[in-house]
């Protein structure tokens, strides 16, 4: 499609068309390997995790389930309420700087591991090797016309495909809805509507993402890709392409003298280009849609092998060990760089005082309110009366049992409940009055606080500081 620049009519054509590459589809060719066999275990271990998670029980509720309903979360034996969210912000700094640290020791490590789309995508993959064969028998199908075979082998497969999908996205709602109730609601047919639409938009987004698209999220979608170059230096390790022992390439051929050619390593095989995930020639240097899943490192020592020549050719390497010609211990040396000692500390002291605050957490939370429609009153005995409501949340897994006691002025006592028992996980709220004689405190607001002690347990206590208005 041709189209003229600027309003006058005789202005010169531009070629859009040009500005677009048409999509081709990847067939990916399947590979063995060490970096294969730590992409496998990745898998195994990122989906025992999510998958069997939401099945472990903890003091008879399920281990990790992020109740919105209830608004709770509960981590094994710690619950978080909503007032924890700053927990939630240092997870998410924590994980900020994780992903800052290993993109700049070794690039896109966690997108060719443990990224959701990659783990994913080859689920899906392995799914469609086993229905539909490796990648020229996948190629030749795809471009047959529409038959009983192909109708069969494409239906299995997308069948599969819709089960694993459907199953994760079951999986996912059942951290935010008990995963044993969501399953009797679908078995009675009485799904929710939001647990309905999640389940069935998670699983559509993966079956979408990771069965149609697959690199295309990584190459057009995912804003990793896009910022990742910033975190790189000459000394972060990325999948590189050794162009000194490599080239010139070319297949080993004889000439007519029987001289050999003078050639590099590379034999242009483009097995390296047949394994990519996202369909890229590595021998061009790094590029933004190098997910680092080290497929091709697989391929290359493989043919390495059988050409007699050693391997390493595409390896992990960095851009100044290939100009200066590191050795493996250098390499190494040059990762603990002012960078990366930047991070791993930040990281490391972030951890830490996470870990500090949560041992030091008290399971108890209170929210004292005063009745300001009435600042204070006289009661029947002559003393002046101010009324509270106190929110007492027990963030513990066992049931507690509290006293609430005042100080702050002498002579003030409680009027109402001064024991409250409340259930593991639970909150409750104590409506009470607290009165002091009249000249006990000055005119005005008056600094009180309630303490509020497990009777079991005195380290479980809050002293909450409130004011007391005498007129």
């Amino acid at each position: 499609m041709n189209q003229a620049v600027g309003s006058d009519a005789k202005a010169v054509p531009v070629n859009v068309d040009g500005l677009y590459e048409k999509h081709k589809t990847v067939y990916a060719r399947s590979v063995t390997g060490k970096f294969n066999n730590w992409r496998w275990a990745m898998v195994v271990v990122t989906q025992t995790l999510f998958y069997g998670l939401c099945w472990l029980s903890w003091d008879g509720r399920q281990a990790v389930l992020f109740h919105i309903t209830e608004r709770k979360f509960y981590i094994f034996g710690m619950v978080f309420w909503p007032q924890d969210v700053i927990y939630l912000a240092i997870l998410l700094v924590i994980s900020a700087y994780t992903l800052f640290l290993v993109t700049a020791v070794g690039g896109r490590l966690f997108c060719g591991y443990a990224c959701p789309q990659t783990v994913y995508t080859e689920i899906l993959m392995w799914i469609e090797r086993k229905i539909e064969g490796e990648r020229p028998a996948r190629m030749k199908l795809d471009a047959q016309p529409m038959s009983p075979r192909k109708f069969r082998l494409k239906l299995l497969k997308h069948f599969l495909w819709l089960l694993v999908a459907l199953w994760t996205g079951i999986t996912f709602v059942g951290y935010f809805t008990p995963i044993k109730e969501l399953l009797g609601e679908i078995a009675s047919l009485e799904l929710g509507p939001w647990e309905a639409f999640w389940v069935l938009f998670y699983a559509a987004f993966l079956y979408m993402m990771a069965g149609f698209l697959r690199e295309q999220v990584c190459k057009y979608m995912c804003p990793y890709a896009r910022f990742q170059g910033v975190m790189f230096d000459p000394d972060t390790l990325i999948i590189s392409y050794d162009p000194e022992r490599g080239e010139p390439r070319g297949a080993r051929r004889k000439t007519a003298a029987g001289q050999a050619k003078p050639l590099g390593d590379c034999v242009d095989c483009r097995i390296c280009v047949q394994v990519c995930p996202t369909g890229i020639d590595i021998r061009r240097g790094l590029q933004l849609e190098c997910i680092a899943c080290a497929a091709c490192i697989d391929a290359c020592d493989q043919v390495m092998d059988k050409v007699g020549s050693p391997r390493g050719l595409i390896r992990y390497s960095t851009e100044n060990a290939l100009a200066k010609h590191y050795t493996a211990r250098e390499v190494v040396s040059h990762l603990l760089r002012t960078r990366t000692l930047l991070y791993a500390s930040i990281l490391l002291g972030i951890i830490l005082a996470t870990v500090w605050s949560l041992s030091q957490r008290i399971p108890l939370k209170v929210d004292v309110l005063r009745d300001r429609s009435t600042l204070s009153r006289e009661a029947d005995d002559g003393r002046i009366e101010n009324v509270y409501r106190l929110h007492i949340s027990n963030t513990d897994g066992v049931p507690h049992r509290y006293s609430i006691g005042v100080s702050g002025i002498d002579g003030i006592d409680i009027v109402g409940e001064r024991l409250v028992e409340i259930p593991a996980a639970s909150s409750t709220t104590v409506a009470l009055s607290a009165r002091v004689q009249p000249e006990s405190g000055k005119k005005g607001s008056n600094q009180i606080f309630f303490e509020i002690r497990a009777i079991t347990d005195d380290k479980l206590a809050i002293r909450e500081k409130t004011s007391f208005f005498l007129p």
